[in-house]
């Protein structure tokens, strides 16, 4: 595969063969609680969880921008928590949370872990919800990552 494939559907429900990472972007507070990290609760307990104990640990540990946690929420799927936004959206903030930076980091990371377990990776369109990023960014960074490095990545939009 050399490009990213789109399709609709959930991205919680990964298609395909063999093992799965389903990549999603967090942001650097510990707050977990809207957009596609909604649907991720729903599904699997476990990414919710490990999340807030990393960020909990933060002292001890790598949480902060750019950085990835992976995991096993079943015995071929994994989720991918990748810190990709600074704080969150407030109506007092101007700016957008989204860092691009952070995420091309956090995705340098994925892909190592998508090779390491033969993996593809799916994702919504991942810094483009709440974080307020736009996809022309962070498509390039996700092809440049993981589809040149023959990482089959599909991104989920939903709809009909």
């Amino acid at each position: 595969m050399n490009a990213i494939e789109y399709v609709r559907g959930d991205a919680t429900a990964p298609r395909g063969k063999g093992v799965k990472i389903v990549a999603h972007v967090c942001n650097d507070l510990g707050g977990w609680g809207k957009g596609f990290v909604l649907a991720v609760s729903r599904r699997w307990p476990e990414p919710e969880a490990a999340y807030r104990r990393w960020h909990r640990e933060r002292a001890r540990n790598d949480f902060g921008l750019g950085a990835a946690q992976f995991v096993r929420v079943e015995p071929y799927v994994w989720v991918a928590n990748l810190v990709g936004q600074r704080g969150i959206r407030t109506g007092r903030s101007s700016g957008v949370p989204v860092r691009y930076e952070a995420i091309d980091a956090a995705l340098a990371l994925l892909a190592a872990k998508a090779a390491e377990l033969g993996a593809s990776v799916h994702m919504p369109r991942i810094g483009c919800g709440l974080a307020g990023g736009r996809w022309e960014r962070i498509e390039p960074l996700i092809s440049e990552r993981l589809v040149a490095r023959g990482t089959p990545v599909t991104v989920y939009d939903t709809g009909a």
